[in-house]
């Protein structure tokens, strides 16, 4: 049988309102990396004005860490969809998800080296070749692997460092700000020409796409596998029959995922407690409960003047998180407007809910007259190989 596109009739206009969500977030934690050398600096003490101390802990504790963990989760679902329908049309499934892949591996790259070096697009692709074999596990034991793999050595590192700290505290890395990369960083975006700009975003890049490499095996690639998991219960497509049990999974995992997002405020911003117990595990239990809570909201009517806009900017997804980066390098590197380091974090949060609510106007928009985001097009003819038509049928 030959491939061809969902129809938006087979669409799950749930698994769209989550991207839509998701997106905002996403934007949101990215901001910091938009504006500012955040990377290389210790935000618990760089933040320093009450208003700026309030901003980042809201960020930091209802929002960093906590939606990409999402979109990681429904591209897993999303993976997990197009192998049952390849299964339900009997067309070859590996072939044509490793050519999708591949496509937007090239696509991150272009993003990491042309415009943004914080792209995701690069380790999805690559954890999404692993799961073309992985998708293929029943659910049960999906979802225990997913969790093994997550879990299991988040615990021996936190153990390691717990150890490390009792023999000498000051081996680990609290409150490590870089000097050196924030002036480099500071004199490459905020002064430097396009190719020393271009420079430095490939030099970041390769560095932390070495490190995120090989993490993603035990941070994102759970996250799809977990995903892929839910997708196999239909538990999006399922939400009406579940709306108790969504109650429950949202008032336990929000609970539980602020209170742990929440530690390094009560414990102090220990090395362990950010990147540890904040964000690889608060987040993504977090996540988790904003997820239910969203869908709870999408089951009700009268919302859905709010939540339509939602679904569809989630539909065009990839086009809306690349113009995110393209609008956001224009207004803050060089070749732009040169506000890089000149940006206090509310205006940056300002900035990124601004942007994004025009971006809201504008798929509705397009959507208005197109099936599908123009890098969506673009996506879709390269993984099918073929031509169709991008325009909005109309009954």
């Amino acid at each position: 049988m030959k491939l061809t596109p969902t129809p938006l009739t087979e669409r799950v206009e749930g698994l769209d309102f989550l991207r839509g969500i998701a997106l905002l977030g996403i934007f949101i934690a990215n901001m910091l990396h938009f504006h500012s050398p955040y990377a290389y600096m210790d935000p618990y003490s760089w933040f320093s004005a009450p208003g700026e101390q309030s901003t980042f802990k809201l960020i930091d504790i209802f929002i960093e860490a906590s939606f990409y963990p999402l979109f990681a989760m429904l591209f897993g679902y999303g993976l997990n969809m197009q192998y049952e329908k390849s299964l339900k049309n009997q067309t070859s499934f590996a072939p044509f998800i490793a050519r999708r892949l591949g496509v937007l591996m090239v696509f991150g790259l272009i993003h990491a080296l042309l415009i943004w070096s914080g792209d995701i697009l690069f380790t999805y692709a690559l954890m999404g070749f692993v799961m073309i074999a992985v998708v293929r596990i029943p659910k049960k034991w999906l979802l225990s692997l997913a969790l093994v793999l997550y879990l299991v050595p988040t615990l021996l590192v936190y153990v390691f460092l717990t150890i490390s700290r009792k023999g000498n505290a000051n081996s680990l890395l609290d409150g490590f700000v870089d000097i050196q990369q924030i002036e480099l960083a500071i004199s490459a975006y905020a002064k430097g020409t396009f190719g020393e700009i271009f420079a430095f975003r490939a030099i970041e890049f390769m560095t932390f796409q070495l490190i995120g490499s090989i993490t993603a095996v035990v941070i994102i690639l759970p996250l799809l596998m977990l995903g892929a998991a839910f997708s196999k219960w239909k538990m999006i497509e399922n939400i009406f029959k579940m709306r108790w049990k969504l109650v429950a999974v949202m008032v336990s995992f929000i609970t539980a995922g602020v209170v742990l997002k929440s530690i390094p405020y009560w414990d102090a911003p220990k090395f362990e407690n950010i990147f540890l117990v904040q964000s690889i595990v608060g987040g993504p239990i977090l996540a988790i409960g904003y997820a239910a809570l969203f869908l709870l909201l999408w089951q009700i009517p009268f919302l859905k003047i709010i939540t339509k806009p939602f679904a569809n900017i989630g539909r065009m997804a990839f086009t809306t998180y690349i113009m995110q980066s393209i609008i956001a390098t224009l207004i803050f590197y060089s070749y732009g407007a040169g506000l890089y380091g000149k940006v206090d974090i509310e205006t940056g949060t300002m900035l990124a809910v601004g942007i994004f609510a025009i971006q809201l106007i504008f798929a509705q928009v397009w959507l208005s007259k197109f099936r599908m985001g123009p890098l969506e097009f673009i996506w879709r003819k390269l993984s099918y190989e073929k031509n169709f038509v991008n325009k909005e049928e109309k009954n």
